[in-house]
């Protein structure tokens, strides 16, 4: 399948832009001939424990100059779904700064005492008194969102529980299931498109898993790259009932096709 003509990029970060915090080789000279030429993009990952500066600045010290403004999270997509839903409501947050300034900025109030919404999203410091009160408040009455379904996070010593395994361990206790924002729900890929006035037509989204950034590409009628710098392989890819447009080793094979 060949490209269509591409005009605009969604990419996720991690395995695609950076590998364990280090840069993928080539990375820089992709982002830097999208701003060279003009072509509107976006950053996007399920984390949703960092804001947006903090996240540039983690890019910035692997190489990479990514503005603020070119970063969407599954924290920012929550907060401007929960704003559209629900506009000035209330929420208990079990998550870091990156959600609750998200939230904040959107018109949202954080509370204990009778949220509108249990809203969940990454920490690494889960604790079991805020646990325990998600599920009271839930079992209360309080609905349940979820920024991502990730069940496992990377780090440098090896994986982490993430948002997705704690969000089953809530639903297990009260039998509610959460609505997750975050990718693979196209949601978050047409929140991404409005947020750069860009057309799902001539829009490519890029991805190194095949589970989460290809299928919510396909879903939201993008064109799908996947590369081989995370955690797809040629094998792995085949295994699923759907197939990306594209397959590339990394972003560096993209450059010389933009232009």
């Amino acid at each position: 399948m060949a490209l269509r003509e591409i005009s605009s990029w969604l990419m996720d970060m991690d395995g695609v832009l950076v590998h364990e915090e280090r840069m993928v080789p080539g990375a820089d000279r992709f982002l830097g001939r999208l701003a060279e030429l003009g072509r509107p993009f976006l950053v996007l990952t399920n984390n949703s424990i960092y804001t947006q500066r903090d996240l540039s600045a983690r890019l910035k010290a692997s190489g990479l100059e990514v503005p603020e403004t070119a970063i969407w999270t599954s924290a920012l997509a929550t907060a401007s779904f929960l704003a559209d839903q629900r506009p000035t409501g209330s929420a208990f947050v079990i998550g870091e700064a990156g959600l609750t300034t998200a939230l904040h900025d959107a018109g949202y109030t954080l509370t204990e005492r009778e949220p509108d919404y249990v809203v969940l999203g990454e920490t690494r410091t889960y604790s079991f008194e805020r646990i325990t009160q998600a599920i009271r408040l839930i079992d209360a009455g309080a609905r349940f969102i979820a920024t991502n379904p990730d069940n496992i996070g990377p780090s440098p010593q090896g994986s982490l529980p993430a948002t997705g395994s704690v969000a089953a361990l809530i639903s297990r206790a009260t039998g509610v299931e959460p609505y997750f924002v975050g990718k693979p729900n196209p949601l978050m890929m047409r929140s991404a498109l409005n947020r750069i006035d860009a057309h799902s037509e001539t829009t490519a989204m890029i991805g190194d898993r095949m589970d989460t950034d290809v299928v919510s590409g396909l879903e939201a009628g993008l064109e799908t790259v996947l590369v081989l710098t995370g955690v797809a392989t040629r094998a792995t890819a085949e295994r699923f009932p759907y197939v990306p447009t594209r397959i590339v080793d990394s972003v560096a094979d993209l450059v010389d096709g933009l232009g």
